[in-house]
């Protein structure tokens, strides 16, 4: 493999849904064709953000976005750009130049929608016009459909936010996940018998639908997994907090797990969070949930998203 020269798949990534998914599949057999390394060139911030003010929730952090590329698309090489003043104000062509000379680019990668370049001036028409001009192979990828309609982020964010991380992540092709370093908390749970890591959804990212989870936390660096009720939320039986929080019950564990790295993995919405007028109340329903929660992996067993059929 040629090392310095690359096939870069472009894009913001956000989510790492399907579509992003076919351009990432697409590079990575392009560049062991060429016998160059794939690699992804994205933003470390929204570019609308920057360019238009309106914030728009990322589905994941760009720790998580790099995690799902690496896991489950083997791509080790990822370029995360500062969105800064001088690549806002960058024309599309001067953009794709640089792609060439500085990070070695022998063929781009983007999607039919892709937009880039000061003022979004430069599309998959020119960017492909470009790159026959500069000699670099160009590949762009048609739309991802699913219920005959193409996978976006946008449909995506609707979904998490009403609760349903199931469909959600069938237009992810994985699980929706949230990875952080359990953080000290108030210890609440453990006064009540049902022990619980903190965590917490980094700046921008979305906060899917409040409320109780059935959850699977895998132990990052020691490959153990167990199933989890988790809570995302203010916590508002005990006082209530303004930050949400993401306080996941881990069951078959009970030893202390501050400063691990955990990914937790959505896979079923349990029920809205509620506000309990008794402690006592709000630990039956925990106990509860936790029940509900090994009879759903005992059912489920091997979950599909396993053995996806589009990774194969």
């Amino acid at each position: 493999m040629e090392k310095g020269r690359r096939v870069i798949a472009l894009g913001f990534f956000d989510g790492v849904h399907l579509g992003h998914g076919a351009l990432l599949k697409a590079a990575s057999e392009l560049a062991e064709r060429c016998g160059v390394e794939p690699a992804v060139i994205s933003f470390d911030t929204p570019p609308g953000k920057a360019i238009g003010g309106v914030p728009v929730p990322m589905i994941n952090s760009p720790l998580d976005r790099a995690d799902l590329m690496r896991r489950l698309y083997g791509i080790e090489d990822l370029i995360f750009l500062h969105f800064d003043a001088e690549l806002r104000h960058m024309a599309w062509d001067r953009f794709v130049e640089w792609l060439k000379t500085d990070f070695g680019a022998v063929c781009l990668v983007a999607g039919y929608d892709f937009r880039f370049g000061y003022k979004g001036a430069g599309n998959a028409e020119l960017l492909a016009q470009k790159c026959r001009e500069l000699g670099l192979g160009c590949h762009i990828v048609p739309p991802v459909l699913a219920g005959g309609e193409p996978v976006s982020s946008t449909r995506i964010r609707a979904l998490l936010t009403e609760g349903r991380c199931r469909e959600a992540g069938e237009l992810l092709g994985h699980r929706h996940i949230l990875t952080d370093t359990v953080q000290s908390g108030y210890r609440f749970g453990r006064t009540l018998g049902t022990p619980t890591i903190n965590m917490r959804f980094a700046e921008g990212v979305l906060d899917p639908r409040h409320g109780v989870y059935i959850a699977e936390a895998h132990i990052l660096g020691t490959g153990e997994r167990f199933p989890a009720v988790t809570n995302i939320g203010v916590r508002p039986t005990v006082g209530g907090e303004s930050a949400v929080t993401v306080e996941s019950h881990l069951l078959g564990v009970d030893r202390n797990l501050y400063g691990q790295p955990i990914r937790v993995e959505f896979y079923r919405f349990l029920r809205d969070e509620i506000k309990f007028d008794r402690i006592e109340d709000l630990r039956d329903q925990i106990r509860s949930d936790a029940a509900r929660t090994l009879r759903f992996f005992d059912r489920h067993p091997i979950d599909p998203f396993d053995y996806p059929e589009w990774r194969r």
